[in-house]
């Protein structure tokens, strides 16, 4: 029964081929109620690879399936998932780039004599970072196999609870079974093809990092962080680039320090259309595409020309082609993400989802890998641990960096009221700005604090070179309970940036002046 139940539904032509030529030992496989895998992992992505990996290191069976759609542009990547191929990886490599020249700028001020003006090759850059990429796909593959699970590269939907049927880019068919089923097949940009010429003519954090010649002239639609670092190096590197905000930057960042980010970016040459939105993309006989947009506040249309559009206006779960239904899954019917509970799993008892497919979940890498090996750890290690969502540290890799971990002013006070919250903060100007003669106008920290001593830390927000390498360490300090009490006794690094955060003396409830000067 169980076999005949396997080879009905979707593909059941080639199944019953394969029973035919394998029947014997299938059918016995399945009447002694013995599956191929402990556990097969459906995306192979940074959280579905930590997962894997961690189970075949407690001696399980395991397989991983993953399978990239080429975006509408056709564009294509190895294993490793949005991370490393389209996402995080390339993403700050650009931003070094950029960050360069920003130094090269500065590089006469400390004694350099350097020719001006300086050129930037996209070729060259983009080269390079591909070739990384590409290094990072076969260490993957190396360390899968060397850890001896199993890899297929065929597209994964389910034919029943314990089953998914693997296809691949020839049409060949394999079904694969398994005890437990994790799927960790995260998102992919979504397109507002509702806009006229939307998908024939726009591209996406897809295709940014992989195209080959400059995007020239650049329209980033959107207001996430995907849209602001796209922009922010593309301004960095030279690009006239032009971010179109339909409402308001960084949803769901805190506020204050979402507006010093565009501020700076404003101030550092990439142009903002605010409370506009673009209704038809046209590709011109010279083959510039004209953008036409509608000003929301004045209800007035307006146009303009560019080499590039680049949607980054949001993300939607890789979920539609799984087949979930057939496995029981349940989704949640707004965002189409698969519902889990704290143990990350689904509906079905033996099957999780982690990552960003799996809903209320961050869509960070950092917190899909921790899920992925602790739910290994539990189905297999003999463990109880379960994710910690709570002061997650994050980082915005914008021309000025935006590192925060904990909540935010708005969050703080909405949870405790605003009588109850103390806020410290400084403007600072970091020792580096200072013989460059760069703008600090934008470098600012704020730590949101219980306003009861010993005045519990909620949330740090720091905006500054590095944010990322300073917020590390202070998240751990938050994670740990630190007071501000606490803070305040810890002795800084001199000189640092990060030891402002050390010396945040005044509050906002005070209305002095937090502009940080000399070195007390």
């Amino acid at each position: 029964v169980a076999m005949a139940a396997a080879l009905r539904g979707p593909g059941a032509r080639f199944r019953w081929r394969l029973a035919a030529a394998g029947g014997a030992r299938v059918a016995a496989r399945v009447a002694a109620g013995q599956r191929d895998y402990d556990l097969l992992v459906i995306g192979g992505g940074s959280g579905g690879l930590a997962c894997a990996k961690e189970a075949a290191q407690l001696g399980r069976r395991v397989a991983v399936v993953d399978y990239v759609e080429p975006s509408p542009r056709g564009t294509r990547w190895g294993l490793g998932g949005t991370c490393v191929n389209v996402g995080c990886i390339p993403k700050k490599l650009m931003h070094q780039a950029a960050l360069l020249g920003g130094m090269i700028r500065d590089a006469r001020h400390y004694g350099w004599e350097v020719a001006q003006p300086v050129q930037h090759s996209w070729r060259k850059m983009a080269e390079a970072v591909q070739n990384h990429v590409k290094s990072l796909n076969w260490g993957h593959r190396v360390q899968l196999q060397d850890r001896k699970v199993k890899y297929f590269n065929v597209k994964a939907s389910f034919v029943n609870e314990h089953t998914v049927c693997g296809v691949t880019k020839d049409g060949k068919e394999t079904l694969l079974s398994a005890d437990n089923i994790v799927i960790a097949t995260g998102g992919r940009p979504r397109y507002p093809t509702h806009i006229e010429g939307a998908l024939e003519y726009g591209i996406t954090s897809d295709d940014i990092f992989w195209l080959k010649e400059s995007p020239g002239k650049t329209l980033v639609v959107g207001a996430s962080y995907v849209a602001l670092e796209c922009a922010g190096f593309l301004t960095g590197i030279g690009l006239d680039t032009t971010v179109m905000i339909r409402s308001i930057p960084l949803r769901g960042f805190d506020q204050q320090m979402s507006s010093l980010v565009t501020e700076h970016m404003a101030s550092h040459g990439t142009r903002f259309l605010r409370g506009c939105t673009p209704s038809q993309v046209r590709r011109l006989p010279a083959g510039r595409l004209q953008v036409t947009w509608e000003d929301r506040t004045s209800g007035k249309e307006d146009t303009d020309t560019f080499d590039t559009v680049l949607w980054a206006v949001g993300r939607v779960p890789e979920t539609r082609s799984l087949n979930l239904e057939k496995s029981g899954v349940k989704t949640s019917p707004d965002s189409q993400k698969i519902l889990v509970d704290s143990r990350d799993a689904t509906s079905v008892p033996h099957i999780y989802a982690i990552g960003d497919v799996a809903e209320g979940r961050p869509e960070l890498t950092p917190t899909a890998i921790m899920a992925g090996r602790l739910l290994a750890q539990r189905l297999f290690g003999q463990s109880a641990a379960l994710m910690d969502y709570d002061n997650v540290p994050t980082t915005v890799f914008t021309p000025l960096e935006y590192g925060c971990v904990g909540l935010s002013e708005e969050e703080a006070v909405a949870r405790h009221g605003q009588e109850h919250v103390e806020v410290y903060h400084a403007y600072y100007k970091p020792l580096e700005f200072t013989v460059a003669e760069r703008d600090a106008s934008q470098c600012y920290i704020k730590m949101v604090c219980l306003r009861e001593p010993p005045q519990l830390v909620l949330g740090l927000h720091f905006l500054g070179p590095n944010a990322g390498e300073v917020t590390q360490g202070f998240a751990l300090g938050i994670r740990c309970g630190a007071s501000y009490a606490q803070v305040m006794r810890t002795v800084g690094i001199h000189p640092t940036c990060s030891e402002e955060v050390v010396r945040l003396r005044i509050s906002k409830r005070s209305g002095l002046d937090p502009t940080v000067t000399g070195c007390g």
